[in-house]
């Protein structure tokens, strides 16, 4: 049975958020080890988790696989679904198959929502029967301020979760399933010729990062789930609310630093107080329309400290954990993943069929190519009016300043040469040309252990659909290579796209 937020929680936590939204966000420090707090300041807030969701996809999947429902190599199927999903994403054609394998390294790196939806498909059917193992598993664990609509994390009110909830996730992900933890530290993976980085910015600046997960949406602003080991301890940190990419590194940084230092214990991480499923603060005025002024209040309160940064000659480097993220990052070797089946395999694929049937199984569901409209309703899935992308700056503003006179005598000169409406939408929809699908790399053979580290998954030897066969498919194909306006920790926020 699923767990549902009550409109009691809803209520009692609405005014908690009014007297708090303008304080310091969210944050934990917890020993994995014991599981007792060694900082935390509103851990059980509720907040919404962008894509730190697929932590909790991940812990869905990867406990199918410890029960023998799916398997790392088994092949899932890209419905018109998974397509339709807002970058972040992959864009691969409808009916491309990959690897649960594949798929994992893909979600936790490129961050990748279409992904996402192809695992919850994969592995349960669909995504409202993933939806409810993923709040069965949360209630498991006790993450007791967590409730969850979909795999990916894109705007939806009623998916919201705490600090305190990110940080048992983070422990069961690394103590129940220690050989998967190398899904979590990858710096970057390669599709092909292309290369992508990983979002994590304490990856191969912070010295002792070994992993997790960001995410980011207008509403959210920046979150992170951190973890980093010193002298044999290993300490998990969660910060959410962060106005910046470098603000919310820089958090954790110092987090993590003053708890290896001087952190003592004070309960466990389960034995914080709460209030259940509540409502969250919506981010957006201080991350996506006043980020200036909200990044430097919040900067202003990070601990003003020294890290120790080693150089290659043996030295070490006091660096400003405020300045952590303007370091250059250590050079990571790429981790291959591929589109197709592993060389050799003979199972079952999996895809969208019946709740509750193995993978496999005929399916009486018929396909879809939409989100259904429910989430629509959201008032924080709506753009902000104001919200203007950072990479197009001053240009964008410019450009949305005079739209409306451009639009005006494009309408008169429409009007002097008599053509009808309906033609002239046709012929600006025509001119938007489909993005052409990655291309994937060829296979190796010899590829069928579970992921240890940078080992994943071998290259196919199939190679991808046509970019003509994309082209037909429903929803945008955005690929990989053409994803230019990807939301999330790499690229400046258009509204309430995910990473």
């Amino acid at each position: 049975m699923s767990v549902k937020p009550t409109l009691r929680s809803f209520f009692v936590a609405a005014a908690i958020v009014a007297a708090s939204t303008a304080s310091a966000a969210p944050s934990v420090v917890i020993d994995v080890s014991s599981g007792q707090v060694l900082a935390q300041e509103q851990a059980t807030q509720s907040w919404y988790p962008a894509s730190l969701t697929k932590l909790m996809t991940v812990y869905v999947a990867l406990d199918a696989v410890r029960s023998g429902r799916i398997q790392y190599d088994t092949p899932m199927i890209v419905s018109p679904r998974a397509l339709s999903m807002a970058p972040s994403k992959m864009g691969f054609p409808v009916g491309s198959e990959v690897t649960l394998r594949n798929a994992l390294v893909m979600l936790m790196v490129k961050s990748a929502n279409d992904i996402a939806v192809t695992i919850a498909e994969g592995v349960s059917g669909s995504v409202e029967a993933f939806a409810d193992e993923m709040n069965r598993a949360s209630a498991k664990l006790g993450m007791r301020e967590s409730y969850w609509a979909n795999p990916n994390g894109l705007p939806d009110d009623r998916q919201v979760t705490s600090a305190r909830d990110l940080a048992i996730l983070g422990r069961a992900l690394l103590t129940e399933f220690p050989e998967s933890s190398g899904f979590f530290n990858i710096g970057a993976m390669q599709l092909g010729r292309q290369i992508h980085p990983t979002h994590n910015g304490l990856l191969g600046r912070y010295p002792g990062a070994d992993g997790m997960k960001t995410g980011f949406t207008c509403p959210a602003g920046y979150n992170l789930v951190a973890s980093a080991t010193h002298g044999g301890q290993k300490l998990i940190a969660v910060v959410l609310g962060a106005p910046t990419a470098a603000a919310r590194t820089a958090k954790a940084a110092s987090l993590l630093d003053r708890a290896f230092m001087t952190g003592s214990p004070s309960g466990s991480v389960a034995s914080l107080p709460t209030f259940g499923v509540g409502q969250a603060p919506d981010m957006r005025d201080s991350v996506c329309r006043h980020r200036g002024k909200a990044n430097a209040e919040y900067m202003a309160e990070v601990e003003d400290m020294n890290v120790a940064i080693p150089r290659e000659n043996g030295s070490t480097d006091q660096v400003n954990v405020k300045t952590i993220a303007a370091l250059p990052r250590a050079r990571f070797e790429p981790t291959p993943v591929h589109l197709g089946r592993a060389p050799g395999y003979e199972g079952p694929v999996a895809g969208v069929r019946d709740p509750g049937t193995p993978v496999g199984s005929p399916s009486t569901v018929t396909a879809y190519a939409h989100e259904p409209p429910a989430a629509a309703a959201s008032p924080i899935s709506r753009p902000a009016p104001d919200a203007l992308s950072m990479r197009h700056s001053r240009k964008a503003a410019v450009k949305a300043a005079h739209a409306p006179a451009k639009e005006k005598a494009t309408k008169e000169k429409t009007a002097k040469a008599k053509t009808p409406p309906q033609e002239a939408a046709i012929e600006t929809d025509a001119t938007e040309k489909p993005a052409k699908a990655a291309k994937p790399a060829p296979a190796k053979s010899g590829q069928g252990k579970p992921i240890q580290g940078k080992n994943v998954a071998a290259k196919a030897p199939a190679k991808a659909p046509a970019a003509k066969a994309a082209a037909k498919t429903p929803g945008k194909n955005v690929s990989a290579k053409n994803d230019k306006h990807a939301i999330g920790d790499h690229a400046p926020p258009r509204p309430d796209n995910e990473q």
